[in-house]
């Protein structure tokens, strides 16, 4: 090969080599300004949407502020409708109905709402050395020595047998008591030390301190108990057998802030995923003219659980959702997924300097690189994937590069080195055309995760390209 001077070889080496760069080296003044006030909104939403029940609340309510209403099958359609239907309160589905036919295919942006949590368990609340506690069973894949010793708040719904719902919020606001679950301390700590990490605190051992103080005389037993139960009486007007209808969930009892000396990231509980949830949400709503395709939000319940369940998005309730849309044109179900394209999104593990050796830098995402785009998720040898084509990941590129969208491609972590999963297996199950892509997240299940701002804001303005993409 001959010899090349330098201007020449910076030619080459700009039109062959990926050239990557940090979001912040591309984004101009507006820009920023624009992302802060996105996020700002964003950090509003998780504060309002604690738990799946709590963010379809708030999904519908934004929802219906910008001119969204609940669908029924008697409704006739027209270009520019815009519609949703709520899956009994934990899972929402919305469409922007297009100009063109559905037989044509649809736009479809799919997220979760559901994050790992602590449940109650049915028969929840006992005394123990005279202090009360609430029995729990962890919900997802968390890390249980993380929810040991941090503030919880406690969120739900306590259904009566005469059909009354009881909504219970405890912790959340400023004055109010919190919840806790104790740990060993230090100086008895020997032997828990010596123990796996997974095992140093046994699932049976999350139990929720709930109070100290009897009641009664001293010679009767269950004081403490007693007294917590009356509180809740006083309060929400349920009694013990009542707790056997209940879906109560122990969260944490923070809100989102700003993270860093700079402020460029976002510290919350649930970024996994109501990052992005808002993202796909807010880029329909925010739709200024009438999509040349039909747009859908689909935001799921019972991700982290494997998306089974009447709420998941293993249910066949999507399908009905869309079938209904599809029957209002004349259209076979089938005809329209087979033209359809859905981004899966869901969070991605951001790479961690602090943990290198189950990443493979080479293949990870990072902090201020923008969406990240997942060809395949699954464990080992792709267990568990959809495994987008080549097609459909050139698709992407385009949409995105078209838009200006700042996004990056990656893995979860080395090869062998765990694995994970999201909705995706289960659109693409359907016929659909799918591929994941989302926000990357550090320190991803925990109770307190963070994210990068401007990786949110690109995000958005990804899921924003795919309803406004025409063919």
């Amino acid at each position: 090969m001959e010899p090349m001077d330098k201007d020449a070889f910076k030619q080459l080496k700009e039109t062959l080599l990926s050239g990557r760069k940090n979001g912040y080296d591309r984004l101009n003044g507006a820009e920023l300004g624009a992302m802060e006030d996105y996020c700002a909104g964003y950090r509003a939403f998780l504060d309002a949407g604690k738990t799946e029940r709590l963010c379809a609340a708030e999904v519908i309510r934004m929802a219906e502020t910008a001119g969204y209403r609940p669908y029924s099958r008697e409704m006739a359609l027209s270009a520019g409708d815009k519609v949703y239907v709520c899956n009994r309160g934990k899972a929402v589905m919305l469409a922007r109905i297009g100009k063109k036919p559905l037989a044509e295919g649809v736009q479809i942006a799919a997220a979760h709402i559901d994050s790992p949590r602590l449940d109650l368990k049915p028969n929840p609340l006992y005394e123990d050395s005279e202090l009360a506690y609430f029995k729990t069973h962890y919900y997802g894949g968390i890390r249980k020595y993380q929810w040991v010793t941090i503030p919880l708040a406690l969120h739900g719904v306590v259904a009566l047998k005469d059909g009354t719902r009881v909504t219970v919020r405890i912790g959340e606001d400023e004055g109010e008591p919190r919840l806790v679950i104790t740990d060993l301390l230090p100086h008895l700590g020997a032997a828990q030390n010596k123990k796996p990490l997974a095992e140093a605190v046994p699932g049976e051992t999350l139990n929720l301190l709930l109070g100290s103080r009897p009641i009664g005389g001293e010679e009767e037993s269950g004081r403490v108990k007693l007294a917590v139960m009356k509180l809740l009486h006083d309060k929400y007007g349920i009694v013990e057998d009542d707790l056997t209808s209940a879906e109560l969930e122990a969260v944490p009892a923070v809100k989102a802030c700003d993270i860093g000396l700079d402020r460029s990231m976002i510290g919350a509980y649930g970024h996994d995923d109501r990052v992005c949830a808002y993202a796909a949400l807010r880029a329909l709503l925010d739709l200024e003219e009438t999509p040349e395709k039909t747009a859908v939000c689909i935001l799921a319940d019972k991700e982290e659980i494997g998306s089974d369940g009447v709420t998941g998005m293993q249910s066949a309730a999507f399908d009905t959702f869309m079938e209904d849309l599809c029957a209002a044109q004349g259209t076979a179900l089938r005809v329209c997924y087979e033209k359809s394209f859905c981004l899966s999104a869901d969070v991605t593990a951001a790479y961690d300097p602090n943990y290198p050796d189950v990443f493979e830098k080479r293949n990870e995402s990072q902090l201020n690189y923008g969406i990240g785009l997942c060809k395949y998720t699954g464990a080992r040898g792709k267990s568990g994937a959809s495994d987008a084509d080549a097609e459909t990941v050139a698709y992407v590129r385009r949409l995105f590069d078209e838009a200006g969208v700042i996004w990056q491609i990656s893995e979860l972590g080395k090869v062998d080195a765990g694995g994970g999963g999201t909705v995706a297996m289960y659109m693409a199950n359907r016929n659909i055309t799918t591929l994941d892509a989302g926000v990357p997240v550090l320190s991803m299940h925990a109770p307190f995760e963070t994210v990068s701002k401007l990786d949110c804001y690109e995000t958005y303005k990804g899921m924003k390209a795919v309803f406004q993409a025409g063919n």
